[in-house]
């Protein structure tokens, strides 16, 4: 790349440069990491290894804790390394392959979240049909589409900007190498390449957003249809921990990324940053854990099998 040749790193401003909070933030930080280990990779094995949750909504889930934990991962460790060590430098390949994976887990989790609404419209709308239209090929074809289009877009993007000049600056105002602060470092033209993160992104978000928006008018549809209210407590049980994790994500990212002017507030932006970038992949887990009984289910199933086997291993010590 052209650029390299100007520039071979970046230097964060960081979250702060206040002293005194720089370790308190460590550890809330160091903190809010390891539940989102420990929360996500224990849904993945919950879900592999209890077999009545091999269905597809539970496979859904688990790709969905696996980009949680993708785009926690490449950025959060960075920041603990900011906040502990005052490690603010970043290479310029370092910057790119930190952007690229950022990117494609979260477009990852954007049209995961979207195809288990479609899932939740298959099993509420049409139960009947329901084991013919989400079959094991579907569900997998439905998750690979996700990690492709995830791959392309992500490859799109760093070619948009880390194709361009840098020259000026190499202070990132942003604790993270997210597009508009790096870009808007570039001395090259950036209009074009703010164009084609705009329509990227809005084509991401506008088409899952579409997808939702339309499977869940047909739940709400067949919903007040039903004359029971243990029917009404059922369906909406199905789709609560969908819908907050959806409330959650959409909340802060169309926030942060549809804004059109790189100029935007910064301060802002980090706020929306940290919360998407690191608390959301916190809160995933936990929603559904805590709000899905089948969850709590296999949980329960899983510990006992695990206290027997414990048990078995020391009566023959």
């Amino acid at each position: 790349m052209e650029n390299s040749t100007a520039v071979t790193e970046f230097i964060f401003v960081g979250i702060t440069d206040d002293p005194d909070l720089q370790l308190p933030l460590f550890f809330v930080f160091t903190l809010i990491y390891l539940i989102t280990l420990i929360g996500n990779l224990g849904m993945i094995m919950l879900i592999l290894v209890d077999s009545h949750l091999h269905t597809p909504m539970y496979l859904f889930l688990s790709n969905l804790s696996l980009a949680d934990l993708g785009y926690s991962t490449a950025v959060t460790p960075k920041v603990m390394a900011q906040l502990l060590m005052g490690s603010n430098v970043i290479s310029f390949n370092a910057c790119a392959t930190q952007l690229f994976f950022f990117a494609v887990f979260l477009t990852v989790e954007t049209y995961l979240l979207a195809v288990m609404a479609f899932d939740r419209y298959a099993a509420v709308c049409k139960p009947l049909h329901y084991a013919t239209i989400m079959t094991t090929g579907v569900c997998e074809c439905l998750i690979i589409g996700c990690y492709v289009i995830a791959f392309m877009d992500a490859s799109i993007h760093i070619w948009n900007i880390f194709s361009l000049s840098f020259c000026r600056s190499n202070v990132i105002n942003h604790f993270f190498c997210d597009g508009p602060p790096v870009l808007a470092l570039s001395c090259s033209d950036i209009h074009r390449s703010e164009k084609v993160i705009f329509i990227f992104v809005g084509i991401n978000v506008i088409f899952s957003t579409t997808i939702i928006s339309i499977s869940y008018l047909f739940i709400f549809v067949t919903i007040l249809k039903m004359h029971s209210s243990e029917g009404h407590q059922k369906a909406f049980s199905t789709c609560a921990s969908h819908l907050t994790a959806i409330s959650i994500f959409y909340g802060t990212g169309i926030f942060m990324y549809l804004e059109s002017n790189s100029s935007h507030s910064m301060g802002s932006g980090k706020i929306a940053s940290m919360f998407y970038a690191i608390i959301i992949p916190m809160l995933n887990p936990l929603v559904y854990s805590l709000r899905n009984k089948e969850v709590k289910s296999a949980f329960k199933r899983t510990m006992g099998k695990a206290k027997s086997s414990i048990g078995l291993i020391f009566l023959h010590v």
